[in-house]
């Protein structure tokens, strides 16, 4: 891999730039929430050649998401839940909204 590649990933909100201390330490979390949320598979992280765990920014927002829930009285397993139903509702709306766009463009023009 070249210095440029390695640039290039800084942009990449999937590249697992992060170790366990550094994601939990962001999110003012536990490294055990993480193995928490890593556990109820809201979250999969990457693992080094070492096998140490490895978070990227999606994956971050993803957890600090789950770490609102839980903090306000949500168990854990509720939490991951929620989060993924509130993906899965973001995801058929914007797929909606896409369908829309198209019947719009799609529709001929109408007489005045």
């Amino acid at each position: 891999m070249t210095a440029d590649d390695s640039y290039g990933r800084l942009d990449d909100d999937d590249y697992p730039a992060y170790t366990m201390g550094r994601a939990a330490a962001m999110l003012g979390a536990t490294q055990g929430f993480l193995r928490a949320i890593g556990e109820a598979r809201l979250i999969t992280p990457l693992r080094s050649e070492g096998g140490h765990r490895r978070y990227s920014r999606y994956q971050l927002r993803i957890a600090a998401r789950a770490r609102e829930l839980v903090d306000q009285g949500t168990s854990i397993e509720a939490a991951c839940r929620i989060v993924v139903l509130e993906d899965q509702l973001e995801e058929a709306q914007r797929i909606n909204a896409e369908y829309r766009r198209a019947a719009e463009s799609a529709e001929p023009p109408t007489a005045d």
